[in-house]
């Protein structure tokens, strides 16, 4: 990802770190590679469905035969456990491949709708095509996934990729300029690796849409950049997920669940891990009892040593992380976790109970493994709370009150919502993902990454017969009656005014 700086601030840290010449060859490269990428394009063969389904299929080698790598990557990144690497990454990304293989004949079909009087007799349709040369530029707290998901959604759609990787998960990056381009086309698709300067090069070519996930603070760089040639969006950000927990649940079974969307995966380093949890003040002594006991059977009583821990990315958002547990009012409402160890950057699950709204682990996402509680006097009160804050990426909610449920499915906006679990959402091809406000634009998943990457084109045709005159000057009384009825598909006046708009 990104530095979290403006658009000035990124101009001055290449202006800094890399000479004229430096930018302008920088320049020159990412110019050229969107130059042959639209040549490739203008020729038609990304378009065809044989090449769609041949690139798709180079993907999925790559998933099949590069397991290991794949994993070695991972865990030299993130220190991620193979269980984690396996079934959150490479398993999830074989499957969108595997979907969009399965129906790629019937996404690219074009959608029969019905017409109208006003064009009779006619026939139309809605014909996707692909917009064009696109870029994906992922983040690195799932490298794998988040780099090839989106591009298998934009192949699929009959696009060429550009998929930028982050720099901070340089392994996987390396990984994945090497199988691309020894697998797939690389006429249109490419990899260009590299940190701001490379970034900010692709970010002033000219590109038909851009996919971009990350935090908020650059994905308004990357808007600003694609205003500038009215290029569309996606922006996968992020935000503060709450977690609303009911005294009515199953409590055993909600702490499992809050656990495994929070700490199991990539120790809160994602976008939809529970950022905060609201519960009601007597409740939280049997809620904290209950995630201790849950932790304890899943990282052991030293956390640190657990290999089924991820590390923190880098020293930068370790040492983020140490300013938010070690602030005064902060650490003395730890009541679970806040070990850390520089040596292997893993910090073990903390739990902070009883902050306030203007706490400093509420200003912004945490992305770690601290999960802070709210408590307020009736959970009814839980609306407020999330309402006062930008809208989340994900929110969850866990109770057996159906009354509960339908005002916070009613009365809060997310990009998702979960009763009674976390995160899994996400898995489900069924489902757009994507946010909404502050956490992002756009989504993608399954059929809806087809439709991401593909422009709705309106199709309509008619023959040489019935060529009305009423739609033709002079504009006579009768005519104006006939069109009316025809536009508002009133079928009696119609027949009434066809004596009459001649």
């Amino acid at each position: 990802m990104l530095p979290p700086c403006g658009k000035i601030a990124l101009t001055s840290i290449i202006s800094s770190a890399f000479g004229e010449t430096e930018r302008e060859r920088m320049a020159v490269g990412a110019e050229a590679a969107v130059r042959e990428l639209r040549a490739t394009y203008a020729t038609g063969k990304t378009k065809s469905f044989e090449w769609r389904f041949s690139q798709l299929k180079a993907i999925q080698k790559i998933v099949s035969l590069h397991n290991e790598e794949i994993v070695e990557a991972l865990r030299s990144d993130l220190q991620k456990p193979e269980f984690e690497a396996v079934i959150h990454e490479i398993s999830a990304v074989s499957a969108s491949c595997k979907l969009a293989l399965k129906e790629l004949h019937r996404w690219m079909k074009p959608q029969k709708v019905k017409t109208s009087l006003i064009s009779f007799p006619s026939s139309a349709k809605i014909v996707p095509e692909p917009f064009g040369v696109v870029l994906v530029i992922s983040a690195w707290n799932f490298p794998f996934l988040l780099s090839l998901d989106p591009v298998v959604g934009a192949i699929a759609a009959g696009n060429a990729v550009v998929l930028k990787p982050s720099e901070s998960s340089p392994a996987t990056s390396s990984l994945l300029a090497k199988l691309v381009g020894k697998y797939m086309d690389a006429s249109a698709v490419k990899v260009v690796e590299g940190a701001v300067a490379e970034t900010t090069a692709l970010l002033e070519q000219k590109w038909d849409k851009i996919l971009y996930t990350g935090g908020g603070k650059v994905g308004r760089i990357v808007l600003s950049a694609a205003a500038k040639h009215l290029t569309p969006v996606i922006l996968e950000l992020g935000g503060k997920c709450p977690v609303v927990v009911d005294s009515t649940v199953n409590l055993k079974v909600a702490a499992r669940r809050i656990i495994g969307g929070k700490w199991c995966a990539n120790s809160g380093q994602t976008c939809i891990a529970p950022d905060y949890i609201i519960t009601t003040q007597d409740f939280v002594p049997q809620l904290v009892n209950s995630l201790s006991a849950q932790l304890d059977k899943f990282f052991g009583k030293e956390p640190l040593r657990s290999k089924e821990l991820s590390s923190i990315v880098n020293i930068h958002h370790f040492n983020r992380l140490l300013k938010l547990l070690d602030d005064n009012d902060i650490s003395k409402k730890i009541v679970r976790g806040g070990e850390r160890d520089q040596s292997s950057l893993k910090i073990a699950p903390t739990i902070v109970s009883g902050i306030s709204t203007d706490s400093l682990l509420m200003d912004e996402e945490i992305f770690g493994p601290i999960l802070p509680i709210i408590t307020v006097d009736k959970i009814e009160e839980c609306v407020g709370v999330i309402n006062a804050k930008e809208k989340p990426l994900a929110a969850y909610l866990f109770t057996n009150d159906k009354k509960l449920e339908d005002k916070f499915v009613g009365n809060i906006s997310s990009g998702a919502m979960i009763i009674n679990d976390t995160v899994l959402h996400f898995f489900e091809a069924g489902l757009p993902f994507g946010g909404v406000g502050g956490s992002g634009m756009g989504a993608y998943h399954g059929k809806f990454s087809f439709d991401a990457f593909s422009h709705k084109k309106a199709l309509l045709k008619r023959g040489f017969v019935l060529d009305i005159s009423a739609r033709y000057p002079p504009y006579t009384p009768g005519k104006r009656r006939f069109l009316r009825a025809v536009i508002q598909g009133n079928l009696l006046d119609i027949i009434r005014s066809l004596s009459t708009c001649w």
